[in-house]
């Protein structure tokens, strides 16, 4: 397919990774508002973000399925559709506090999420030539962490302005005096979700109807008497092995984002200066994104931008790990240069000769995504262990704060080694 035929279909599918990165960011604003107006725990309202990843997990496969039948565009279209009406489920949810219908919104809208990236991966993918898929992808990662930037700023903006005033005074007022306030505070998602239910509406239609051209995955080579070597998804161990990279890819990306602020306040700085850390970690990504768009493939293949970026994610973690202060903490930010280009270039690589199965391959792929849900727990549970052993070796608790901080990160290695052996070897294994 010639470069200008693809402008416009790489244009329109970068406007989608827009789309779920502004919608899959906004759960940082969500949680602390669902936390005070639903009166929920910590761990309750962690619940927003499993709502989303559970999601990935449940609905891949007949996400699959379902565009197997209709295929990527009218599947990219009913995703957005079903976006919206998660959207719109925002509005009774408000209306009567219930925490349950929050969730169903926020499960809804992860449906529709998972299919449309379960179709809009591959289809960029596809849309050119593999060996430049990770080149594309890439400029999808742009505009998927830009909008997630822009998500958590205006929906934090939103939602979250004056909270600590309405936390302060839940501590003193009670009856209808509280109901009111909450009420109050419950009914500011009413516009912006209206509005992002409309917009996503308009999308979809807009989808259905733009100029994306039908594209498939090269059929399968075939066998002796024309006998399709294949008949299975599982016996392509290069998409497995690509998935349990993805897997361990997942989780380490959201260590590096979400934990660096934790990490920061655990070495004692100042939330002033440590709620900015996150960002350093976003611009470290969109760089690297810029730079494989640039360098993918003229200069480097998608295969030694894996190789690179695993050997990147163990180095770095090593110094995380032999540094203290606010050198580690850099050095957790530039896990965003060791991480972008690994869900570029894997999917190429995993998707590479699956044919007829790249729809479900595609399906696998996005279920990978649950490793933020598990991995990320892990480091969490590897710091309380590892606090509670410092402290009762008779360390001061400020210093086992931050050492059980800094040497939790020594999780991220074996993710990485995992990533590292699908790039030299794991996306060369066609057979089992």
């Amino acid at each position: 397919m010639k470069k200008s035929s693809t402008l416009i279909p790489l244009l329109i599918i970068a406007a989608l990774f827009f789309i779920f990165g502004f919608v899959t960011w906004i759960n940082g604003a969500l949680i602390p508002f669902m936390k005070t107006i639903n009166e929920l725990t910590a761990a309750q309202s962690y619940l927003v973000a499993s709502a989303s990843y559970i999601s990935f997990v449940v609905m891949a496969l007949p996400a699959s399925a379902i565009l197997t039948k209709i295929g990527y565009r009218r599947g990219m279209s009913l995703g957005l559709f079903i976006m919206a009406l998660g959207a719109l489920v925002f509005i009774p949810a408000a209306n009567a506090r219930t925490y349950w219908l929050f969730l169903l919104g926020i499960f809804i809208q992860g449906t529709g999420m998972t299919l449309l990236q379960t179709a809009a991966n591959p289809y960029v993918t596809i849309l050119g030539p593999m060996e430049s898929g990770a080149k594309r992808i890439a400029i999808m990662g742009i505009a998927n962490k830009i909008a997630g930037a822009l998500g958590s700023l205006i929906f934090g903006a939103l939602l979250l302005s004056g909270i600590d005033d309405v936390n302060e005074k839940l501590k003193t007022v009670t009856g209808p005096e509280k109901e009111q306030l909450l009420d109050t505070m419950a009914s500011s998602v009413h516009m912006p979700y209206i509005v992002m239910a409309i917009v996503l509406a308009l999308l979809a239609v807009m989808i259905n109807k733009a100029p994306l051209p039908h594209v498939e995955a090269k059929p399968i080579e075939e066998g002796k008497d024309g006998v399709t070597a294949k008949t299975s998804i599982f016996q392509f161990p290069h998409l497995i092995l690509g998935v349990f990279a993805l897997f361990m890819y997942v989780g380490v990306e959201v260590i590096a984002g979400d934990s660096i602020i934790s990490y920061g306040l655990s070495l004692g700085m100042p939330v002033e200066k440590a709620k900015w850390f996150t960002t350093y970690t976003l611009i470290a990504m969109v760089f690297t994104y810029a730079l494989g768009v640039f360098l993918i493939p003229k200069y480097l293949s998608q295969t030694k931008a894996l190789k690179i970026s695993a050997i990147l994610g163990i180095i770095f973690s090593l110094i995380i790990v032999n540094t203290s202060g606010f050198t580690s903490v850099i050095f957790v930010a530039l896990l965003g240069v060791a991480n972008a280009l690994v869900w570029p270039a894997v999917w190429p690589l995993a998707l590479d000769g699956l044919g007829k199965f790249t729809k479900t391959g595609s399906a696998l792929l996005i279920m990978a995504i649950s490793g933020g849900a598990i991995i990320t727990p892990l480091y969490g549970k590897l710091v309380d262990k590892l606090n509670a052993s410092y402290l009762a070796g008779g360390m001061e608790e400020a210093l086992a704060s931050s050492t059980s901080a800094n040497n939790g990160y020594w999780i991220l290695i074996p993710s990485y080694i995992v990533i590292l052996f699908f790039a030299f070897k794991g996306h060369k294994i066609k057979s089992w």
